[in-house]
């Protein structure tokens, strides 16, 4: 490894006191105690990239690995950690947190797989060779020693392959993936994070193993496939997730999408044009001044939105394509798959409804938006418009220029009338003119369904025309409450 690496790596210690001290602490009771995982690779990678300085490790991403068996750590940390915990001791690691900085201290290990579920027979080793040798890729296989010399440990590799843009396992990697089939999704995740290409042999493995990810609980699926969609160019990782079959497992709604044409012709499948919904709603969404972090909500509503189409594909005279109410379809599905993905109520209701909603727009046409229409269409979007509008205007994928500057002129027209409206009314909480009180005492009725029923129909006029002044509600009420009546 050249020596300017390792100086720069060995700087990485000192960027973070706590290190230091903690070599320091553990060297003194006559023990090994290195630094791992993603601090140190990032640090290579930006040496290798011919930054002057390491990288300050990220909140949460200091992983420490060393001989001393658990109880001797705790026992270490003892009057030096402020807090620690010990839910993951059974497999060796010791959470602890030391003036602000969170650490995960992980005696070494020596495991064996059954390979029928992902859990090990935990072994404690003694070597820190042995235990790097046993990580998931070469690039997560380095270390930097706490102790005083700062030596670099790279058996396997990791930094050539990492400077090459390339993932390998430590050994063969059909075993690696045998015993552990979530690393074929971390395969996935580090092709987006890190922009690695996999080697032959992964990519042979994960397609021989897909069916293993079976055995992968879906909460550790769902962490490591939205991990993948909040970096900032996840398609070639999609890709590889599809290609290899692993998609087939987790998302199968995504390759299904392979095998049908979108009605416009504009691309060979909907998957090509569903990536490049994705890869324009990223653009939008990191252009957005407003933008924070990654909006995961957004990226699985681009990615998903045509799910529907599969199941409603419709051949039509002279050679056309129909996918009528994909949409409805398609919401289902993503309610369906989020939901069996272990996904929080929120975001598989809000990418449910945008995915219900995305072809809303084009239902209006190209001509002037009424009033009535756009009450509709900011109140059926509620808190999710914004995201609404940034999904729109990414499925237009249209390489003609004309048609794509006109589709873009007549949305820009939509956000200027919903801009217009909003100055004069408050869409944001479009509600019925009456109350629930209102309504029992004009009709003198008591409180039940049939109050419901006309707070829906004053809501629905208020959608219509707009604002009425009481008078005019009341008489509309009346009005409504004869007809009901009568009939």
């Amino acid at each position: 490894m050249p020596a300017a690496v390792q100086e720069t790596v060995r700087q990485l210690v000192d960027v973070s006191p706590v290190l230091a001290r903690l070599g320091e602490r553990f060297t003194a009771a006559g023990h090994e105690v290195h630094l791992v995982g993603g601090s140190v690779r990032d640090a290579l990678l930006a040496a290798g990239r011919g930054r002057p300085e390491a990288p300050a490790p990220a909140p949460g991403d200091l992983d420490v690995t060393t001989d001393a068996r658990p109880e001797q750590v705790l026992r270490l940390l003892h009057g030096f950690a402020r807090s620690t915990w010990d839910t993951g001791i059974a497999f060796g690691t010791v959470g602890a947190e030391v003036d602000g900085v969170r650490l995960e201290i992980t005696t070494f290990r020596a495991d064996r797989y059954d390979r029928e579920s992902r859990n090990p027979e935990v072994a404690w080793g003694d070597s820190l060779v042995d235990d790097l040798a046993r990580r998931d890729f070469t690039v997560n296989a380095m270390a930097v020693s706490l102790g005083p010399d700062r030596t670099v440990t790279d058996p396997h590799g990791g930094l050539g392959d990492l400077l090459a843009g390339r993932l390998r396992t430590p050994g063969a990697a059909v075993d690696s993936f045998a015993d552990d089939p979530l690393r074929m999704l971390r395969a996935v995740r580090f092709v987006a994070q890190l922009g690695l290409t996999p080697a032959d042999d992964v990519v042979d493995a994960m397609t021989s193993l897909a069916p293993e990810l079976g055995r992968i609980t879906p909460e550790r699926v769902q962490v490591e496939l939205s991990k993948t969609l909040l970096q900032h160019s996840p398609r070639a990782a999609l890709e590889l997730f599809v290609a290899t079959g692993l998609a087939d497992v987790v998302l199968p709604e995504l390759s299904a999408l392979r095998m049908e044409i979108d009605e416009h012709h504009q691309h060979k499948d909907v998957y090509t044009h569903s990536l490049t919904v994705l890869d324009q709603a990223i653009a939008l969404e990191e252009a957005d001044p407003e933008h924070g972090s990654p909006d995961l909500v957004l990226r699985l509503a681009a990615l998903l939105h045509d799910v529907g189409k599969p199941a409603t594909r419709r051949h039509e005279p002279r050679g056309r394509v129909s996918f009528h109410h994909h949409e409805v379809v398609g919401a289902k599905l993503v309610r369906r798959r989020l939901t069996a993905l272990r996904y929080p109520k929120d975001v598989v209701e809000a990418v449910a409804r945008l995915t219900f909603l995305h072809l809303r727009f084009h239902g209006y046409g190209g001509g002037e938006w009424t009033d009535s229409a756009v009450r509709r269409y900011v109140t059926d979007a509620g808190d999710l418009l914004p995201r609404l509008h940034k999904l729109v205007r990414s499925d237009c994928t249209t390489r003609n220029r004309r048609r794509a500057a006109a589709l873009a002129e007549t949305y820009d027209s939509l956000e200027r009338r919903i801009a217009e409206l909003s100055a004069a009314e408050d869409l944001a909480r479009v509600r019925p003119d009456l109350d629930g009180n209102a309504i029992m005492a004009v009709l003198g009725i008591p409180p039940g369904r049939v109050v419901g029923e006309a707070w829906t129909f004053l809501k629905e006029l208020r959608l219509e025309r707009g604002p009425l002044d009481p008078e005019q509600a009341e008489a509309e009420l009346r009005a409504w409450w004869a007809r009901r009546d009568g009939a």
